[in-house]
C-alpha cells in the first residue's frame, strides 16, 4: 500500500538512496533539502521524485512547508528524519556557531519535522517515523562533541516518542549508520581507510547507501508495525551495542 513519504536531505546521498528506495517500494516520495539547488533539481530530473527546499532548523519552514506537500499530496504517513550536517572541531576550538548549528538541524530538526505531521498521524492511527542517528551518537567520536550529542539526543528523542505513539498505531524507529560509501567517504585518501578506517570495521567494507535504505523501507511497511522504540546499528560490526 502505497503512502506519502517525507524523506530530509533526501536528494543526496543516504537520503537520496531512500527517496528511491521508498519510490521503488510503491509510496509517493517528497525530498527536502536545504541548499544545494542544482543537485537537487538534477535528483529530481533523474528520479522524477519532487524536491521542497527548506531548513529544518526552522520550525516555522517546516510547518509551511509540509503544509505544502500535504496540500499538493494528501497526509505524510511516513517521515524519515535524515538531514545532517557536521561542524567538526575539538572541543577546545569548538565554538557556539559550531554547536548551535549542529544541534539545530540534526536534533531540533526532529521536532520541528516531526511535531507538525504529528497530530494527522494520531487522529489516523497510522504513522512511521524513521531517524538517521549514528554509529557516533552511540558510541562518540573526537571532534565531534556536537554531532555525537544530536544524534544521542534523536535515540532518546526516538524512545521518548516511540511510548506515546504506540497506541495510536505510530512507530517511531531510529538507524545509527556506520561508514557509508558517500561522497563525503570517497575525500578519504586511500591510505587512511586501508590503515585506520577499514581495520574497524569486521566485515571489511564500508556500508553502501542503498543497505540503509532497505533498512528504511522495512521500518515504513505494515510489516515492521510491533516494531518501535528500536535502534538499528547498521555498521558492520563495528560498534555493537
Amino acid at each position: 500500500m502505497g503512502r506519502v513519504a517525507i524523506v530530509t536531505g533526501g536528494s543526496r546521498g543516504i537520503g537520496a538512496a531512500i527517496s528511491k528506495a521508498l519510490k521503488a517500494a510503491g509510496h509517493t516520495v517528497v525530498a527536502t533539502y536545504a541548499g544545494n539547488d542544482e543537485k537537487a533539481n538534477a535528483f529530481k530530473d533523474d528520479t522524477g521524485i519532487p524536491v521542497h527546499k527548506w531548513d529544518v532548523s526552522s520550525f516555522e519552514a517546516c510547518s509551511e512547508g509540509i503544509a505544502k506537500v500535504e496540500a499538493e499530496h494528501g497526509p505524510v504517513e511516513i517521515l524519515v528524519n535524515n538531514a545532517g550536517i557536521t561542524k567538526d572541531a575539538m572541543f577546545h576550538k569548538m565554538t557556539p556557531e559550531h554547536w548551535q548549528a549542529v544541534i539545530g538541524t540534526n536534533l531540533s530538526g526532529l521536532f520541528n519535522m516531526t511535531r507538525p505531521v504529528w497530530e494527522g498521524m494520531r487522529e489516523r492511527n497510522f504513522g512511521r517515523i524513521i531517524n538517521i542517528s549514528s554509529i557516533n551518537g552511540q558510541k562518540g567520536q573526537a571532534g565531534q562533541a556536537n554531532y555525537s550529542a544530536a544524534k544521542a539526543g534523536d535515540l532518546g528523542f526516538t524512545k521518548a516518542l516511540a511510548l506515546e505513539g504506540a497506541k495510536k498505531g505510530i512507530t517511531v524507529n531510529a538507524i545509527c549508520p556506520g561508514y557509508i560509501n558517500t561522497d563525503m567517504m570517497a575525500t578519504i585518501s586511500d591510505d587512511v581507510m586501508q590503515k585506520h578506517i577499514l581495520p574497524q570495521i569486521p566485515v571489511g567494507r564500508l556500508g553502501e547507501a542503498d543497505e540503509i535504505a532497505r533498512c528504511v523501507v522495512f521500518l515504513a511497511s505494515d510489516d515492521a508495525g510491533f516494531i518501535t522504540g528500536s535502534t538499528l546499528s547498521a555498521n558492520g560490526g563495528q560498534y555493537m551495542d
